[in-house]
């Protein structure tokens, strides 16, 4: 197949105009850490076209807080054969790969297959960042994927995901009953804090009568939530709530309580206040960019946190905004 005619590459002044792409495949976390590099981009180049090819749940996110113009999905049938070496490529997909100017992938790509048959219908300037942040390492993940925008003279960006502008949650009346949004689970067991540790927390939650609990999870929490619900009537079940909803749910919240998880991520991206029962992952690299977030450590691990330890940190946040130091 012929390759379209060269197209001009964006400029580097605020005034350029082109489009670039953006494609970054895995779950909601990796997206969420992803956000400081899309709102670089849309801050050098605020006249150039900004889209993402992505899986649809965590890019509709960037779409309805205006970081992006558009959103494609990236589990589309059509795009097998640009993953394949010398692939067959489907017509329409390479038209939409010859429409842009710069493609930024953050796919798993070793054998350089998706560049490759990219590269075979579009002259645009392809830049390839990390799929998954290198660790051990003292940097955090979101400066590591923005370090192949230096490449489009894009130095010194804000690292902190930001989706604030999605806020709106219900503002506490005075004298209200605080409320606190929990997610009990995360991408593997090793990262989460003992079930029965997590029911005990909600019943003295519960028996202290002031907090309402939202327990929120997807799919791979279905099952549980309602068994750590079960008989606690300041606890509610949220499972698979849409993520604009659930952003919404956490603005509103006085405090986040999670893992090391996409969830987790999302809450600090909202600006909430947060605890992080933090496991065995490396934090100088996945701890969640906002100051308002506590990780809270055991020197044995999570089966080492005590329930009253956790407990007394929320009381310690929500009653005074202080912040806890690990243990």
């Amino acid at each position: 197949m012929d390759a379209p005619p060269r197209t001009q590459q964006p400029s580097a002044s605020p005034r350029g105009k082109g489009r670039i792409l953006v494609v970054r495949g895995g779950a909601l976390g990796d997206f969420i850490l992803t956000l400081p590099a899309l709102s670089a981009l849309r801050r050098a180049f605020p006249g150039t076209h900004l889209e993402v090819l992505a899986y649809p749940r965590p890019a509709q996110l960037a779409l309805d807080a205006g970081i992006v113009d558009a959103t494609r999905a990236l589990e589309s049938r059509g795009l097998a054969g640009f993953f394949a070496r010398k692939g067959a490529l489907d017509p329409a997909w390479s038209d939409y790969f010859a429409s842009f100017n710069v493609v930024v992938s953050y796919l798993y790509d070793p054998d350089h297959h998706f560049r490759d048959n990219v590269g075979r219908v579009s002259r645009a300037q392809f830049l390839e960042g990390p799929h998954r942040p290198e660790e051990p390492s003292a940097m955090h993940a979101s400066q590591q994927l923005l370090r192949p925008l230096e490449r489009l003279a894009i130095f010194d960006a804000d690292p902190l995901p930001r989706l604030a502008v999605l806020g709106g949650g219900e503002v506490m009346a005075a004298g209200a009953r605080r409320r606190l949004v929990a997610h009990p689970g995360s991408g593997g067991r090793h990262k989460n804090w003992p079930e029965e540790r997590w029911r005990r927390l909600l019943e003295l939650l519960e028996a202290a009568g002031d907090v309402d609990v939202d327990l929120v999870g997807g799919e791979a929490e279905a099952e549980r939530l309602p068994g750590l619900a079960r008989g606690l009537g300041s606890v509610r079940c949220v499972v698979s709530e849409p993520l604009p909803m659930l952003a919404r749910r956490m603005s509103g919240a006085s405090l986040f309580v999670g893992h090391d998880s996409g969830v987790t991520h999302l809450a600090a991206a909202m600006d909430v206040r947060g605890l992080v029962l933090w496991g065995p992952t490396c934090e100088a690299v996945w701890r969640p960019r906002s100051e308002r977030f506590v990780c809270l450590h055991h020197a044995q691990g999570l089966e080492g946190l005590p329930v009253d330890v956790v407990e007394r940190c929320i009381r310690d946040m929500l009653d005074r905004g202080a912040t806890p130091a690990g243990i």
